[in-house]
């Protein structure tokens, strides 16, 4: 480690400005990614750095998609915020948000306080777990024990570091914030009150939404999750079945309060990717895995006549197969680089309306670099629409993006998802999951 630390600082610091900018891609672990628009190091920071033998190098915060294309190269990342006028400046905000969503560890730099002894500013993210207060000042020392902290998760997590998702993103927060400010209500208890407890079952659904993503040498995932209210009638799971295959899926309940948050729990619950008896087990195909649900679901007797659309899809990572089946749910997207977006089609009713519904299932061959997009009804102003004399219709955005990698279609149809107007009556939960063979 030692021998490969000082290799890539000496590489480093042959000419870090230019290394950094015309940096293709990490191709070694790095213990620290120092992302900032300056064109070198703090000199005390990269004395640090050479104190304790640890790898590093310079990227520009607009390079920052260079680290989330490995992030089980990156060790933490540092994140140099001096001389920004706004701390909150949009594009900051938004390289740290993606930071935040493949949970890799931040460390969010203000300003350098010119003191004896140097020391800089720092303001934690709300999400990260590195950083679970707000700090005014901290020392090298201090810097060099919150880097410890995410090498340690890092070498102990292996793949990822485990941290929750962030903070929901409310779509209609925007909408309702001008409209409650044109009346001013007096202060009741009873409505602040409800409006913590819906704030807490927000924050208990994304407990079930995955920790960190089953990323391998294989196959890169990515994923954005963006509420309609405090809850979501949306939940999705990607989960690794065993050494060869990964589950998958989004689920749409009906509407987008408090019952369907509530039904995406059960569905969290009641779909099976596998069933073991003994020390053996079976994986279900994506045809039973539908069929199980509705079955499920059906034999609950929900009230208010819910139902639930979902598309499941297996994945084998050796064969590169890909299996899915569908209830209702928007067809997932192909994309493949010289073609254009490809719908996977295939038949099947909603979950939990009829008893004895059959679910039929489709296999395709994945080839590398193929991305894969699964999305919510929510998601569809951004991605594209079913127009009755012209079929299905792709959003420019969304072509736009066509041949990009899958985070970086995330990304953007994140961005575009929260900084759209939208009335209240169009507003919907948006979940998407994607997929890219690497």
């Amino acid at each position: 480690m030692h021998t490969e630390s000082r290799t890539y600082e000496k590489a480093a610091n042959m000419d870090k400005t230019q290394s950094a900018r015309n940096a293709g891609g990490l191709t070694t672990f790095t213990d620290v990614v120092y992302l900032s628009d300056k064109t070198d190091l703090p000199a005390e920071i990269r004395k640090l750095f050479r104190h304790k033998k640890m790898s590093f190098c310079l990227l520009p915060l607009d390079k920052y998609d260079v680290i989330r294309n490995r992030p089980d190269l990156v060790g933490t990342v540092l994140v140099d915020a001096e001389g920004m006028e706004n701390a909150q400046d949009r594009r900051l905000s938004r390289v740290l948000e993606a930071l935040e969503r493949d949970n890799i560890g931040i460390i969010l730099l203000t300003q350098r306080i010119r003191q004896p002894v140097r020391s800089f500013s720092v303001v934690s993210s709300e999400s990260s777990f590195s950083m679970p207060r707000t700090v005014e000042s901290i020392s090298l020392d201090d810097l060099w024990a919150w880097i410890r902290i995410n090498l340690a998760e890092r070498k102990h997590q292996n793949v990822g570091i485990t941290a929750k998702p962030p903070a929901p993103i409310g779509l209609a927060d925007k909408v309702w914030k001008n409209h409650a400010t044109d009346q001013p209500q007096a202060e009741n208890p009873f409505l602040d009150g409800l409006k913590e407890q819906l704030r807490l079952a927000g924050m208990l659904q994304r407990d079930f939404l995955p920790a960190q993503l089953p990323n391998s040498p294989e196959v890169r995932w990515a994923a954005t999750f963006l509420p309609a209210e405090w809850v979501s009638g949306d939940i999705y799971d990607i989960a690794r079945i065993d050494e060869q295959h990964v589950g998958f899926y989004v689920a749409d309940a009906v509407g987008h309060s408090m019952p369907a948050a509530l039904l995406t729990i059960f569905i969290k619950q009641a779909l099976q990717m596998r069933q073991t008896t003994g020390n053996s087990y079976r994986i279900f195909t994506p045809a039973e895995v539908m069929k199980n649900l509705n079955q499920r679901m059906t034999s609950q007797k929900l009230s208010g006549h819910q139902f639930v659309t979902c598309c499941y899809c297996l994945l084998n990572l050796k064969t590169r197969q890909l299996t899915l089946a569908r209830a209702g749910h928007p067809y997932p997207i192909l994309l493949r680089k010289g073609e254009p977006p490809q719908q996977l089609e295939t038949r099947g009713s909603l979950l939990g309306v009829f008893e004895n519904a059959e679910f039929v299932q489709q296999s395709v061959e994945l080839q590398a670099g193929d991305r894969l997009l699964l999305y919510s009804d929510g998601a569809e102003p951004l991605i594209g629409q079913l127009r009755d004399k012209n079929g299905f219709q792709y959003t420019n955005e969304f072509l736009a993006l066509a041949d990009a990698p899958i985070t970086e279609i995330i990304d953007r149809l994140t961005e575009i998802a929260t900084d759209r107007e939208v009335k209240p009556a169009e507003i919907d939960d948006v979940t998407i999951t994607g997929l890219q063979l690497l």
